[in-house]
């Protein structure tokens, strides 16, 4: 997302050490316990070249918005992105995001105990103590005052938000935010496109999130339209004043 959009960025508070990465569109922010900025550069340009080489070969992959097969030799982050739009019944490029954190992330955990690899708003995750999540939802009075609890520790996992308000990203919903929390976070941001792509009223938030918790691999899923909450699943919510502050200060 360009500027205006990433300005949640602004309330990253941790003990570890925060950095970002560049390269091409990709633009990530990570937290790792000391900053591996030239590992996670080599990692992220790795995954690209391997994504752009593939889609050279199968150009209807970055066009699909129905699961689609892949071609034989395809890498395993082609694989598994399009496993997981299978899964949710999405293209796989509903993964891309999700794919490219935890891609990245996993090639620092041989340097850190823990990281944090965000990506648009989609993170990988891999923590030793529990930590906290705040949940930008763009114009919803929700947005800023609530956060998700991540009591799973030495476990990647994903989590992912997906929305029809707020961003560049297509979706055929209205949701100002989905959260997702899966096993990885290439389910978590397909899970999160084809749960927010059901819900264009309010009074559609509880179908989808039932609908969220057929899908394997999905641990939580959560649902903010205006302000209209719901919630399925391992979603432990907290209110926090600071960020609810600092958000009224910033208008």
């Amino acid at each position: 997302m360009p500027g205006e959009e990433r300005t949640y960025r602004r309330w990253l508070s941790s003990d570890l050490r925060s950095f970002q990465v560049s390269v091409g569109e990709s633009d990530l922010l990570i937290s790792a316990e000391r900053p591996l900025c030239s590992k996670a550069e080599r990692a992220l340009r790795l995954v690209r070249s391997e994504l752009e080489s593939y889609l050279r070969r199968d150009p209807e992959f970055a066009r699909a918005l129905r699961p689609r097969e892949v071609l034989p030799e395809a890498p395993p982050i082609v694989v598994e992105m399009a496993s997981a739009g299978r899964a949710c019944g999405v293209g796989p490029m509903a993964a891309v995001a999700g794919a490219v954190a935890q891609e990245v992330g996993r090639a620092l955990l041989s340097e850190t105990r823990q990281v944090l690899v965000e990506n648009g708003g989609d993170i990988f995750v891999h923590t030793v103590v529990p930590r906290t999540a705040a949940i930008f939802a763009g114009a919803s009075p929700l947005s800023g005052r609530l956060g998700l609890r991540l009591s799973r520790v030495n476990n990647s996992f994903g989590l992912c938000t997906s929305s029809g308000t707020v961003g560049p990203s297509l979706s055929f919903g209205r949701a100002d935010a989905v959260v997702i929390v899966a096993v990885s976070a290439v389910l978590a941001d397909a899970a999160a496109t084809s749960v927010a792509n059901r819900i264009k009223a309010p009074s559609e938030v509880s179908a989808a999130l039932e609908y969220a918790g057929t899908i394997p691999g999905v641990l939580g899923a959560l649902a903010i339209v205006g302000e209209h909450l719901g919630a399925w699943g391992q979603i432990e919510l907290v209110e926090i004043d600071r960020i609810a502050d600092d958000r009224e200060g910033a208008r």
